[in-house]
């Protein structure tokens, strides 16, 4: 793995809002907190300083400002760490873009427990499952620096809040192939197999293919999925890491599908199990493809013995 290509996400973000600039979409403008270096809005504020606002470390006072800049028809990016953007300023989020719709998109980086030497204060888990409580909130995850970049874009042209989350450390770039296609709100399945799936977003989906591959050699053969839309094979594995919120939303829609007929944008559930091993389960929590692999083959040994009597949907 020494020479994949690694790109943080945050740099993506950075980028493409000065490419975005330079296209000439001149309603855009970009708001931060204090944190233009550490976020890589740095780099547009260089190129657009005029279009480009320090609001202090004033998160709250930032989106509210945001705010204000979308009735004028401006498209704001507010950037700050995940932990200030949708913890922090949570309540003016809420009640300021979320409430009356505004055209606000929330960059939000340093995302999850990969801000390791900022400490436990900074590592923000919790912000996905935050902004699915907030109606009409769209949230991208992207995996990888392509699919950031296809994110940033899409938000842009996107009529909406949008909260977008990014991570510090630089992961491997796994999207960079001619088929390659980004559309807003569609899963993709990145490995098909037959035994076990894993369905993992933003930057555990580089650790859930390395984790296929541990398995593979332990004769697991594993679908690698990101938000799967339709069936899935064998066990079901959610490989949040540091996600929460995912499995929530995957849960939630396996329910409305299954008991409703609600035909959601995502969806993991399948027809009745063929035997003892195809269960509906949702299991493993990790970020590292080691501990992936090894929640995976825990599963399958836990769910090999079941009695053949239990039915998920009961």
């Amino acid at each position: 793995m020494a020479d994949v290509k690694k790109i943080a996400t945050r740099d993506s973000y950075g980028n493409t809002l000065k490419e975005l600039a330079a296209e000439g979409h001149d309603d855009l403008v970009v708001l931060d907190a204090d944190l233009a270096a550490a976020t890589k809005t740095g780099m547009f504020q260089k190129a657009y300083p005029d279009r480009h606002f320090d609001c202090g470390i004033a998160e709250g006072n930032m989106v509210g400002v945001a705010a204000g800049l979308a009735t004028m028809g401006y498209v704001p990016f507010v950037s700050s760490f995940a932990m200030f953007a949708a913890g922090r300023a949570f309540e003016q989020v809420r009640n300021s873009i979320g409430y009356p719709h505004l055209n606000v998109k929330i960059g939000a980086t340093h995302a999850g427990i990969s801000v390791g030497e900022d400490g436990a204060t900074h590592q923000c888990n919790e912000d996905i499952a935050l902004m699915r409580t907030i109606p009409g909130m769209v949230i991208l995850n992207p995996a990888d620096d392509v699919e950031a970049k296809a994110c940033v874009k899409a938000a842009y042209e996107y009529n909406g809040p949008v909260y977008l989350r990014f991570g510090r450390l630089a992961v491997p770039v796994i999207n960079d192939r001619p088929d390659y296609k980004f559309e807003l709100g569609k899963g993709v399945v990145l490995r098909e197999g037959k035994d076990v799936t894993i369905v993992a977003t933003g930057l555990c989906v580089s650790s859930a293919l390395e984790a296929a591959e541990k398995l593979a050699a332990d004769g697991i053969d594993a679908v690698i999925a990101i938000d799967k839309n339709g069936a899935v094979s064998g066990i079901s594995i959610i490989a949040l890491g540091e996600t929460p919120g995912l499995g929530s939303k995957i849960n939630d829609d396996a329910f409305l599908q299954r008991f409703y007929g609600v035909k959601s944008d995502i969806s993991i559930v399948k027809s009745e199990p063929k035997n003892e091993n195809e269960v509906q389960g949702i299991t493993g929590s990790t970020l590292s493809s080691k501990g992936m692999a090894k929640a995976v083959n825990l599963a399958v040994k836990a769910y090999s013995v079941m009695d053949k009597e239990v039915q998920p949907n009961e």
